[in-house]
């Protein structure tokens, strides 16, 4: 076996069952300060590694300031705070599926609009396969939880699924927005600046929006939300990042 392929198998393993630590910690935890707090830190690991490795954090040029905050918007809270919201009314399993499907579909999608990649007929025939496939996988759970459901958990589990697929929508199109500051800047750079200041900004959105945000600063969460915390920032994000 290969470097590249125990990469690829270790990042499956990895952001597979990350979803499990997000739902362990969300059972208790505000949805977005369980992200805000996660991201916030692992910002800070990736960074500080950095400039272990005796790598100097580079100056940013004016220039580069708005696309990096659009980036940092993108590619966090525009992202995982729906993500970890819509977590709360939807299964892991379908969560899993649904959003990891949909990111490669809408990551060739974005890069053919705003002209990263050439268009032709095989990249247009993976797209339609891709949005054929997330039919199939969710088409008859959508139609069997609309039909049996009464209509406040229709909506309620229809808006989180949504949101759950907007989380990969996202990403994706900040991912393509990312690819300029790629080749000025190191990825570790960019991962860990996007990551802390993303986070931050989701930790000051849950102590404006969501109901017991304050107390959870405290940190009396439980051990399972500590372990799921503790997985997502080790694993899920810091050795997620640096493979």
């Amino acid at each position: 076996m290969n470097r590249n392929t125990a990469t690829f198998l270790v990042l499956c393993v990895i952001w597979g069952t990350t979803w499990i630590g997000i739902k362990a910690g969300i059972a208790t935890v505000p949805p977005l300060m369980f992200a805000g707090t996660r991201f916030t830190v692992a910002g800070l690991l990736i960074l500080s590694a950095t400039r272990l490795r005796g790598a100097a954090l580079p100056r940013v040029a004016k220039r580069s300031w708005p696309r990096l905050f659009v980036v940092t918007l993108f590619m966090i809270p525009l992202c995982y705070g729906p993500l970890f919201w819509g977590m709360l009314y939807v299964d892991t399993g379908t969560a899993a599926v649904l959003e990891l499907s949909l990111t490669p579909v809408t990551l060739l999608g974005f890069a053919l609009l705003l002209g990263d990649e050439r268009y032709d007929g095989r990249k247009l025939f993976a797209i339609l396969l891709g949005a054929a496939g997330l039919c199939v996988l969710f088409g008859p759970e959508a139609y069997a939880s609309w039909t049996h459901a009464d209509q406040q958990g229709r909506g309620l589990r229809l808006l989180a699924m949504t949101a759950v697929a907007s989380a990969a929508l996202i990403y994706a199109w900040g991912s393509v927005l990312a690819r300029p500051l790629l080749e000025v800047y190191s990825s570790d750079f960019i991962a860990g600046f996007t990551t802390l200041f993303g986070g931050a900004f989701l930790i000051l959105i849950s102590l404006v929006v969501e109901p017991g945000a304050t107390a959870a600063l405290k940190g009396n969460w439980g051990w399972p939300a500590w372990v799921g915390w503790l997985f997502l920032v080790l694993f899920g994000s810091f050795i997620g990042s640096h493979p």
